[in-house]
């Protein structure tokens, strides 16, 4: 059997999202006594349910199948009800279960738990404080919003281990002097002044200039975490090799001094079995001068990357579709439908 390399992996968790689905007809959904419920486990291997809202009812990801779980656990937890320990307990399994399996940061993100921003800061500021009492990893604070990110940050008690920013880039480099002005890790992105970067070297330069930017502002490299933007291959099987490419290059011009890391799940977007299409496009990464990942290593375990099986045809398809040899995935799909694509 030919195994993947494993070199050292600093993995940014990214599941305490309000984004985070869960598919009502999955197995982590259940109708107990007339309720559907959201059924979890505790850290100390109790079995645990909590209850999805009427309000979440309502909305449209509900009537298409899914249930925002974090979103709920956080909403349940902040509202001081019935089920607020139930909420708090979720989080804290949310945090273990990442930290157990490899985690070195715990990505939040509360940008769909409101539509109004002052919502979203309360949640933030919430968010922070409570997870500071759950866990002993160091939180990255993320959000769309500046605003966002700095009410987490402020909400910070400074006695724990040193937080990230999630993230800075030309379009608002008013993130930079955040992340300084609290001595944090950033991640910065390949995010031009006006949009997304249009092929490799685009995602070089704008990378660049922000690294450029932050050691303006006295910032080490060794506190810079390159996103390059990884972009869905269903969309584009280009965007594969678009982001090795950067990935590559990026090692080459900054050497080991940056970090390099990404949304790694990004790639497989639309895609079956994405699972995976991750686990192949983590290791083509690293192998081309990644350390870093923002990423689930609850459903992706870095530890596991070892065991991959690269003569596989499973692996052989998921690598054709990604370095651009499988035009429009046909091939992989083809084996999907037939069955034989195993992770």
């Amino acid at each position: 059997m030919s195994q993947a390399a494993t070199p050292r992996l600093i993995v940014i968790g990214e599941n305490i999202h309000t984004t985070r689905v869960l598919q009502r007809k999955g197995p982590r959904i259940a109708v107990v006594d007339g309720a559907e419920v959201i059924k979890f486990t505790t850290g100390d291997g109790a079995d645990r349910t909590l209850t999805v809202p009427e309000s979440m009812k309502k909305t449209q990801d509900y009537e298409q199948g899914r249930i925002k779980h974090v979103k709920v656990a956080i909403d349940a937890a902040m509202a001081g009800g019935a089920e607020a320990a139930l909420g708090i307990e979720y989080l804290r399994s949310m945090a273990a279960a990442q930290e157990r399996t490899g985690a070195h940061f715990l990505d939040l993100n509360v940008d769909e738990i409101a539509l109004k921003p002052d919502l979203q800061m309360a949640a933030m500021r919430w968010l922070v404080r409570t997870m500071e009492g759950l866990t002993t990893l160091p939180l990255s604070i993320d959000s769309s919003s500046v605003e966002i990110i700095r009410a987490g940050f402020e909400a910070l008690s400074g006695k724990g281990a040193r937080a990230m920013l999630n993230s800075a880039s030309l379009e608002r480099l008013e993130a930079l002097d955040l992340a300084k002005a609290h001595n944090a890790a950033v991640v910065i992105t390949s995010a031009g002044e006006k949009g997304m970067p249009d092929g490799p070297q685009q995602r070089v330069d704008h990378a660049a200039r922000m690294v450029e930017a932050a050691e303006a502002r006295g910032m080490a490299r060794h506190d810079l975490y390159i996103d390059p933007l990884i972009f869905p291959v269903s969309v584009d099987t280009a965007f594969g090799p678009h982001s090795l490419d950067a990935i590559r290059e990026l090692r080459r011009r900054f050497g080991p001094d940056v970090h390099i890391t990404g949304g790694m799940s990004n790639v497989s977007f639309g895609i079956p079995n994405r699972k995976l299409i991750n686990e192949v496009f983590l290791v083509l990464a690293l192998e081309a001068g990644a350390d870093s990942a923002i990423m689930d290593p609850v459903v992706n375990r870095p530890d596991a990357l070892a065991t991959l099986d690269r003569t596989a045809p499973a692996y052989k398809l998921a690598e054709d579709v990604i370095l651009n040899r499988d035009r429009h995935c046909k091939n992989y799909l083809r084996a999907w439908r037939k069955g034989e694509l195993k992770a």
